[in-house]
């Protein structure tokens, strides 16, 4: 079984694809497929595995034995689905390999912006520390977790991973379905308005949708306490940038972390990335699902979709 594995620079080289290679006959490329090199790559191949190759008709036109698409990932909005399905190509993701590492992320995010600490960090590289007679420096209050409402819109294995780390702290979980099919019971179910209008933290842990594509806009900034902070996790256009960018300039809130843009890598004309107060704004580069462990996470379930179907099983295969 002839396997093309692409955009491994986007999954990583400091990992094992033993798993992969295991499978069959693989074929490792750091780039995405494109029409340019899909005939020569793909003319063998039963097995493509990729991350964010937009899979069009021209593609799929140049790889006539091709019966199975894996995803490095959860989503598999890029993969052509309905197409593929007119081919006979299954399409098969990995999901919850990146639970722990998003959590931990989501924390990191909000712990940089909400404690300074960058502000903290140079203060000290900088000398001044030193220059002092004083022990500390407290320039720039913080508050504790505990105590604060923590507002999760997207409650599931990742918003429910944030949840329990976010209860541990002492703070009070409450959360908002989108979807309005959650069946969590663990937490307080609100509206999006009370959700808005209670937390001192909003973390965003949704799955895009025509529900959640710009719910963080405008209208929601003005409603949250000028004291609370926005993580977003989930995906770029869940959040209004333009709008961000004013309700933290103009102070209709304390600060957000971001390690996903709606477009990425982010946009020149981004004014996000034009914001370079620390203690308003940090953004990281989408990396929040990528440790080191979650990506090896999600080789291995790669490499165990592609060993179920050559045992002719169906597995994480999307829209069966």
């Amino acid at each position: 079984m002839k396997i093309v594995a692409a955009e491994i620079d986007s999954v990583g080289h400091d990992i094992e694809y033993s798993a992969i290679e295991g499978a069959g006959d693989a074929s490792f490329y750091n780039d995405k497929i494109n029409a340019d090199n899909a005939e020569e790559r793909l003319k063998d191949a039963e097995v493509l595995c990729i991350n964010k190759t937009k899979v069009t008709t021209d593609i799929l036109d140049k790889a006539p034995n091709l019966k199975l698409i894996c995803e490095f990932a959860t989503g598999f909005d890029n993969a052509n689905i309905n197409e593929c399905k007119s081919r006979g190509i299954k399409v098969a993701n990995v999901a919850g390999y990146s639970t722990a590492s998003v959590a931990q992320h989501t924390f990191a995010l909000y712990f940089y912006v909400a404690e300074k600490l960058r502000h903290y960090d140079e203060f000290v590289k900088s000398g001044a520390y030193g220059a002092q007679s004083n022990f500390s420096c407290l320039d720039i209050p913080f508050h504790e977790i505990e105590g604060q409402v923590w507002g999760i819109i997207g409650m599931g294995n990742i918003g429910r991973k944030v949840a329990q780390i976010a209860t541990a702290f002492g703070a009070r979980v409450i959360f908002y379905s989108a979807s309005g099919n959650s069946t969590c019971t663990d937490y307080e179910r609100v509206s999006f308005d009370e959700l808005l209008e209670r937390s001192d933290v909003i973390s965003l842990h949704c799955p895009l949708s025509d529900k959640t594509k710009g719910i963080m806009n405008k209208d929601a900034f003005k409603k949250m306490k000028k004291t609370a902070y926005l993580i977003n996790v989930a995906r770029g256009p869940v959040v209004e940038e333009q709008d961000l960018y004013e309700a933290l300039e103009e102070g209709e809130i304390a600060g957000a972390g971001l390690d996903v843009l709606s477009v990425e890598p982010i946009a020149k004309d981004n004014s996000l990335g034009k914001l370079m107060d620390s203690n308003k704004l940090i953004i990281t580069a989408h990396m929040a699902w990528a440790s080191t462990e979650a990506r090896q996470r999600c080789v291995n379930e790669v490499a165990e979709n592609i060993k179920a179907y050559a045992r002719g099983e169906n597995r994480n295969i999307v829209n069966l």
